[in-house]
């Protein structure tokens, strides 16, 4: 396995740990100030989702630099960015801080683009990452750290920048998969024959 590609795996095995700093209850005391408040596992977690979301780009960076792009790192690879994304999202949804309904629609997108990438594999069509494909990813990531520090330090302004961060996520997610759709429909009704 190339150093690309161990790199993916790496950001698959921390998402559980991410999980585990968000969901169990580590009797780690909180940090206050006047009315904001954050755990050290919610610090944590951040930070390791933070290391992992990062990683995405090292790895794409490392492969197509050092001519390392394998079939297995084009399969894991946006496994493991569906993974980091979906648990940490449905994580927030159980700690209430995110509505469930945009969770299901950033996974159904997920769910519905990984499908049409199947079909295209399947004809022998690679769908690359397009460009709103890239600022779905980067205002996900943005989303997820500003309801993972409790909206640090936009809270002491008292601007929701998570919230519409959240918001401004789910309709680039939404849009992102329309244009994927839209640009290649041809594949789907050429599949339906």
């Amino acid at each position: 396995m190339n150093l690309a590609n161990r790199i993916t795996v790496a950001r698959i095995f921390l998402v559980p740990i991410i999980m585990f700093f968000l969901l169990i209850k580590v009797p780690f005391p909180a940090i206050k100030f006047a009315e904001f408040s954050i755990t050290y596992n919610q610090i944590i977690a951040a930070l390791i989702f933070i290391i992992a979301a990062s990683t995405d780009s090292l790895d794409g960076y490392i492969a197509r630099k050092r001519k390392l792009v394998t079939n297995l790192g084009k399969l894991l690879d946006p496994l493991a960015d569906k993974l980091l994304v979906s648990a940490v999202l449905v994580s927030l949804v159980q700690m209430g801080k995110v509505d469930a309904f945009i969770v299901i629609v950033i996974i159904s997108r997920e769910f519905a683009v990984t499908g049409l990438r199947s079909i295209c594999a399947a004809d022998g069509i690679v769908l690359a990452a397009s460009k709103w494909g890239k600022w779905k990813t980067a205002a996900q990531i943005t989303a997820i750290i500003a309801l993972l520090v409790n909206n640090f330090p936009f809270a002491f302004i008292d601007i929701r920048f998570d919230y519409w961060a959240t918001w401004v996520a789910a309709i680039i997610t939404i849009y992102s998969g329309v244009d994927y759709f839209s640009k290649n429909w041809h594949v789907i009704s050429v599949s339906e024959k």
